[in-house]
This record gives structure tokens, C-alpha cells and sequence, in this order.
């Protein structure tokens, strides 16, 4: 996991004719590709525009990936492996109690968010915005990395409920359902507006729901 926050880093190593080794290329064009898709979604980001930003010519793209597809998929899958990282970097720190772990997690995004200048959001939720633009296989992709975050927020709530902060009826696993479904909202709501507010608000809605 990325000792920051902030998307990985670009790979070291001796820069090639166009700026980078050959064994390189892939990793930019995906970190950039990451980058611009928690900026402006999928339908604002063409091929060229990652192209030019990163001095890459095209045939090295396409060396790489067929379709503008398979290079979403790929920057889908990479967005996915850091986030999970991350989640479990926050969610699983024994040094703290378990709700204090999401609270962690919170504050740590509305420090990324703030950042850079609510620029960015969450590629997840960019992309869902575009369902209709999507192919089935990529808004399948978009379901199971929810499911995934569901998974590991649910073993925390449960690391709650054994530390009694949550009661020993709680339904966790529907907890972090709805956590993911109104977390989506709240960074959307934090673009919009310029504000971390509507994430700490959700925030206290949650714990005071989980309760």
C-alpha cells in the first residue's frame, strides 16, 4: 500500500526514446488513466488526452490495449488493488478500536479530497455515474469492487460488534451495503459543494445508524 493516500507513484527507471522504459509504459499509462477517470469519468477521458499527457506515443498504447475498454478495465482493476490496500490499511489497524478505524478511513479521505481542491473523486462512483455509456462487463466490474469494499468494512463492523461498540444483533454485512451506497453520495456531494461536510455528515449518520 502507498504510504500516502494520493494514487501510486510513477515507476522508477532509465527513461526510453519517449520518456520511460519499455516495462514502464504500461504503469503510467494506467496511473494516468487513474488519475483522469477520478477527475472527469470515462466519456471525458479519449485516448489522446492520455496520450498527451504523458508524452506516449500510440503504438505503445495499443501495444498494450486493444480498445479504450480494455484499458478502463485495466485502470479499473489497478484502482481497485489500491483502494483495497488502502481500506485494509485503515479498517484492519489494530492500534485502534473498530469504528475508530472507519472514522481513520474518513478523515483520511477528506484529506485527499481537499487535497486536490475536490478535483477528485472516486473512480468507482465516476464511473457509476456513466452506467448508461458502460458495457455489461465493466458495470459487472463496477458491482463486485462494491462487493469487495463490502467485505472488508463488513469485518470491521463485526470487529465492532465483538468489542461491543455495535449491538450483537447488528446485521453487518447490510451496514456496509448501505455505507457504500451512501458513501458514493456523500463524495459526490463533497465535489459539488467544495466541502468535506457532506462526508463527515454521513459519517455521523452511519455510526448513529449502526448504533
Amino acid at each position: 500500500m502507498p504510504t500516502s493516500d494520493a494514487l501510486p507513484r510513477r515507476p522508477r527507471g532509465r527513461p526510453a526514446l519517449h520518456g520511460h522504459t519499455y516495462a514502464d509504459t504500461r504503469d503510467l499509462l494506467i496511473r494516468r488513466g487513474m488519475e483522469l477517470l477520478t477527475e472527469q469519468g470515462i466519456a471525458a477521458t479519449s485516448i489522446e488526452r492520455v496520450l498527451q499527457s504523458t508524452g506516449i506515443p500510440k503504438g505503445s498504447f495499443y501495444h498494450y490495449f486493444a480498445t479504450k475498454h480494455d484499458f478502463t478495465l485495466a485502470v479499473m482493476d489497478a484502482y481497485h488493488h489500491y483502494f483495497c490496500r488502502k481500506l485494509t490499511r485503515y479498517l484492519e489497524d489494530e492500534s485502534l478500536p473498530p469504528l475508530a478505524r472507519l472514522v481513520a478511513f474518513v478523515d483520511s479521505a477528506c484529506r485527499g479530497m481537499t487535497r486536490f481542491a475536490f478535483q477528485r473523486g472516486c473512480l468507482v462512483g465516476n464511473l457509476g455515474q456513466e452506467v448508461v455509456q458502460l458495457s455489461p462487463e465493466l458495470c459487472l466490474r463496477l458491482e463486485q469492487i462494491l462487493l469487495d469494499w463490502e467485505v472488508l468494512l463488513t469485518r470491521c463492523l463485526r470487529d465492532a460488534v465483538t468489542a461491543g461498540e455495535l449491538p450483537p444483533d447488528c446485521d453487518c454485512p447490510a451496514l456496509a451495503h448501505q455505507f457504500w451506497i451512501g458513501w458514493e453520495g456523500a463524495v459526490l456531494r463533497a465535489r459539488l459543494v467544495g466541502d468535506t461536510e457532506p462526508m463527515l455528515s454521513f459519517l455521523r449518520f452511519f455510526m448513529t445508524l449502526a448504533k
